[in-house]
């Protein structure tokens, strides 16, 4: 096979993985309404961290990985799975008991407009351009639209809406709390992500009994809605993330954040028959302009050094957004679900 013919194959393949990405996370959000009609929030999230956790075991057994070691480092990890896991999963999985899951969509898409507010705080090396200051600005006005702020938020379910967004906030926060406390550790990023899945789904399994108690039935569709958020949301889709930084980069991988709030929105209202407004998809286009000028970088000038990018560690969120395949840095950037 020709150089050429070899690259067009790989680019054919990225772009695959790609949309395959983008559709996995897009219905996460629909999977979360359908596995709440069955079972309580927190079982929800319990299962979709069990089965995720699987799915990365198997991967470490094939790849004969091991788990990191280090009081440190688990102590760590144990925040970062509360932070990164364990609360956004929840609380996204309680706001869509009340509200639909395209709301809950968009709401994960604002999770750069707080990353970029929180990295201003906590990370000197990151400071905000006049483009991403435009930015963070832009985007919140597309919450207040998608919100419908000029009719006093009439008809939206305020506790939900709140839930969401602050499910979205607790990502760039762990992200933030993973630069400072895991970069450089030296363990593979496969094996740090699957135990931070396996610490979220012990956290869950001790929390979840106290506040509900043992389903008396199972009902077959929202469980395996639940099966499927887990393996494919939060599993399958890490493994495809990491081949897709390791070859196209983390800046090309981590646009899958803007098809997200696009897919969820268009399979809440054709499969689910959730309502839609003018101000929804209008208010979303908003929100990911913003979120995208909230990404900007200054361009280095043309002498200086190259420096190593940095990649996202995301939650095997969104939604979503879940980790990439480096070093566990970045604190604004990535999918979330």
């Amino acid at each position: 096979m020709t150089t050429a013919a070899r690259t067009r194959t790989r680019t054919l393949d990225w772009r695959l993985r790609f949309a395959t990405l983008a559709l996995i996370w897009g219905f996460s959000f629909l999977l979360i309404k359908v596995g709440t009609d069955g079972y309580a929030p927190f079982q929800v999230t319990f299962g979709r961290l069990l089965f995720g956790t699987l799915v990365l075991a198997a991967a470490m057994a094939v790849k004969r990985e091991r788990l990191p070691r280090g009081a440190r480092t688990w102590g760590h990890l144990t925040m970062a799975a509360l932070l990164l896991n364990a609360l956004p999963f929840s609380l996204f999985a309680y706001a869509e008991l009340t509200i639909p899951s395209t709301l809950a969509g968009i709401c994960n898409a604002t999770s750069p407009l707080w990353g970029m507010a929180l990295s201003v705080v906590a990370l000197s090396e990151d400071r905000p351009t006049r483009v991403r200051v435009a930015g963070l600005g832009i985007g919140f006005l597309g919450v207040l639209t998608v919100l419908g702020a000029w009719q006093g938020f009439h008809g939206l379910d305020a506790k939900g809406t709140v839930m969401a967004l602050l499910a979205s906030l607790s990502y760039p926060i762990g992200w933030i709390y993973v630069r400072r406390t895991l970069a450089g550790t030296g363990h593979s990023h496969l094996s740090m992500t699957g135990a931070q899945l396996l610490l979220a789904t012990l956290q869950l399994a001790a929390v979840t009994p106290l506040f509900t108690s043992f389903p008396t039935r199972f009902t077959a569709v929202p469980l395996l809605a639940v099966a499927t958020l887990g393996a494919l949301g939060t599993g399958l889709a890490v493994l495809i993330q990491y081949g897709l930084v390791a070859e196209v980069g983390p800046t090309t991988a981590q646009m899958v954040t803007y098809f997200i709030p696009v897919i969820a929105t268009a399979a809440g209202v054709t499969i689910l028959g959730e309502p839609l407004s003018w101000s929804t998809p209008v208010g979303a286009a908003i929100v990911l302009t913003g979120a995208a000028l909230t990404q900007a970088r200054k361009t280095p000038p043309r002498n200086a050094p190259n420096q190593a990018n940095h990649t996202a560690h995301t939650p095997t969120t969104p939604a979503t957004p879940t980790s990439a395949p480096t070093n566990h840095t970045s604190p604004t950037a990535g999918p979330t679900t």
